[in-house]
């Protein structure tokens, strides 16, 4: 009486599983959901009855139960509502907001040259004033 012992490139259902030689394939991208998909996944997934149906929906679409949970909370608390209706703002691109930009810019900038400006006074006056001490001490006699 022996028994036999699946190989290791057979599933124990008896399908073939992939070559232990060849390379694997590379790793399957990571889903994500859109606020909106999330919420239809839930409606649907709370819409079910019966015994069995709502497990059977989440093997059918490959989620977990802890995902419907963690989608039920952010629901409950607003952040899927929030994101689903939220609009992006649109760019900027007219000429008005172009030249809006370029003033806002120029402002910037005359700022940062009156600082310039103020600094280089302050050069200026302290090199005069280390002129006028060196001066004094060559001509003064010891």
């Amino acid at each position: 009486m022996s028994t036999a012992l699946a190989s290791p490139t057979t599933n124990t259902d008896g399908g073939a599983m992939s070559d232990p030689e060849k390379p694997r394939a590379e790793r399957p991208l990571r889903r994500s959901f859109t606020p909106g998909e999330k919420l239809s996944i839930l409606e649907t997934y709370e819409s079910l009855d019966g015994p069995g149906a709502k497990g059977a929906f989440l093997r059918r679409e490959g989620l977990f139960s802890s995902q419907i949970t963690t989608w039920r909370r952010a629901r409950d608390a607003g952040a899927l509502t929030g994101l689903a209706t939220a609009a992006r703002p649109a760019k900027k691109n007219s000429p008005e907001a172009q030249l809006e930009a370029m003033k806002d810019r120029a402002e910037r900038a005359k700022a940062k040259l009156g600082g310039t400006e103020e600094a280089l006074s302050v050069l200026g006056k302290l090199h005069a004033l280390l002129e006028d001490i060196s001066t004094r001490a060559d001509n003064e006699k010891p």
